[in-house]
């Protein structure tokens, strides 16, 4: 396993190049509710730059001042009034920049484990910082690290400023500018007049919001790979091997535009693709079996509960859409609950089915019942598996993650470091090859995923990246 020593040589700030327009921003009844998780830590490994270290960090900075301009929430911190809301001040505070080394290190031998190295957390700034600690820190990071044969390039940003979509957003606005088109394709919305502005108030203990899991357990983590044949495979057996090769290809790239599979006919939601049978998607179809073979390798009780959560976004699930550019979070977590006698005993059909439902379920009316719910009792998001039976599904294979050239070719490969990691908890991440692949990264006690990696009805759609 390669070391994880990284050397910092540098760590300093970075300001916008223009001044902020906006002042300040209320953190939403979906942004609240982060503040106890960690910053998100996601990264782009590539090949060496054609330029020196030392002239790609110049660029890499004076990139990174153009896009925060464009960014401007990423450069303030966060203030408490006295009534106990939280703002996002827009004070151009800046960011961290931190240049590193890991010479002794290569491509190959932190991709070629079967394990993620350690490595990779040494990557990131802001390790296990809760996102809380914005009212005094800066709300977001970048770290360059050299390798022998390539380079990683580390975002670090405050959850309870970004969501995957909005993280992605900037991730690719920053690579954009680097890599010298000028305007950049995608300017951010930061109207806070949404569904998710409310004037309920979390109330927090002095000092701030705890970890809500325990971040010292003992866990594997490591990437499966799915390519596109297999999912296909996948999304045949969980239709009941009933959908020729056409449909499913319709299916795909109507998933591919909404991000979950589900469409909008006539301002409302309809899951029947083709001529009234239910259709899984992809993703659900992979997120069953991984539910299904994690909870067979934790043998645990027949009458236990077991729960699947999955991340959405809202922004096109309220009516009217919220902007798809919306800067902050719009997310809300879906719970799907099953006996674990029962999801054993069922095909992989059934289970598809549950969290098909639960994704088609969760329409407008769905998210301001959440609203409304979580205005009655505030609280933090439960991040964690309390009850050891729990598989949370976070990011998606639908983030553009390899739309990051900044300059002389594509990431050879996406990493995160330690950020909200635990028994349980899944990131889904699109294969390098594109075209429907996907790769999971997965996180389990070892005698779990020991059990998942002999699992054959698992890996037998597991293979190596192309």
């Amino acid at each position: 396993m390669p070391s994880s020593t990284t050397v910092i040589l540098s760590n300093s700030t970075v300001f916008p190049d223009r001044k902020s327009a906006i002042k300040k921003l209320k953190l939403s009844i979906s942004d609240l509710p982060m503040l106890s998780c960690h910053y998100i830590q996601k990264g782009v490994l590539l090949t060496s730059p054609p330029s020196s270290f030392s002239d790609l960090i110049f660029s890499l900075k004076r990139s990174l001042s153009a896009a925060l301009s464009h960014f401007p929430a990423l450069a303030g911190r966060f203030t408490t009034d006295h009534d106990g809301a939280v703002y996002l001040i827009c004070n151009d505070a800046g960011v961290d920049f931190i240049e590193a080394k890991a010479k002794h290190l290569s491509i190959d031998s932190v991709l070629s484990p079967l394990d993620v190295p350690i490595c990779f957390k040494s990557f990131f700034a802001f390790d296990k910082t809760l996102s809380y600690s914005g009212h005094y820190k800066p709300l977001a990071a970048v770290q360059v690290t050299e390798l022998a044969d390539g380079v990683f390039v580390g975002c670090i940003v405050n959850h309870a400023v970004v969501d995957g979509t909005s993280f992605w957003h900037f991730f690719n606005t920053f690579a954009e500018i680097n890599l010298g088109k000028g305007k950049i394709s995608n300017s951010p919305d930061f109207d806070r007049n949404t569904a998710f502005n409310s004037p309920a108030v979390l109330n927090f203990p002095a000092g701030g919001p705890k970890e809500t899991f325990d971040g010292n357990s003992r866990l594997r983590e490591r990437i499966f790979h799915f390519s596109r044949e297999a999912i296909s495979r996948l999304k045949h057996r969980a239709n009941g091997g009933n959908m020729s090769n056409g449909n499913c290809d319709a299916v795909e790239t109507l998933g591919k535009q909404l991000n979950d599979g589900w469409k909008i006919v006539n301002g409302k939601q309809n899951d029947d693709v083709s001529g009234g049978k239910l259709k899984i998607s992809s993703f659900q179809s992979l997120s069953a079996q991984l539910w299904r073979s994690v909870t067979k390798a934790r043998k645990l009780n027949a009458a236990k509960t077991t729960t699947f959560r999955m991340a959405v976004n809202c922004r096109h699930r309220l009516q009217p859409p919220m902007p798809s550019l919306y800067f902050g979070n719009a997310i809300q977590s879906i719970p799907t609950v099953a006996l674990v006698g029962e999801l054993l005993s069922e095909d992989l059909g059934w289970c598809s089915a549950l969290l098909h439902r639960n994704v088609v379920a969760h329409d407008d009316a769905t998210v301001r019942r959440g609203i409304a719910d979580w205005e009655r009792s505030p609280r933090l998001f439960p991040l964690g598996n309390s009850d050891g039976a729990s598989v949370t599904m976070g990011s998606s294979p639908r983030f553009p993650m390899y739309n990051n050239d900044f300059g002389w070719g594509r990431p050879v490969a996406i990493r995160s470091g330690g950020a909200n990691k635990f028994d349980g908890k899944i990131s889904a991440f699109p294969g390098r090859e594109g075209n429907g692949s996907v790769d999971l990264e997965v996180v389990l006690a070892p005698e779990t995923m020991a059990g998942l990696e002999t699992d054959p009805e698992f890996m037998q759609y597991v293979s190596v990246p192309m």
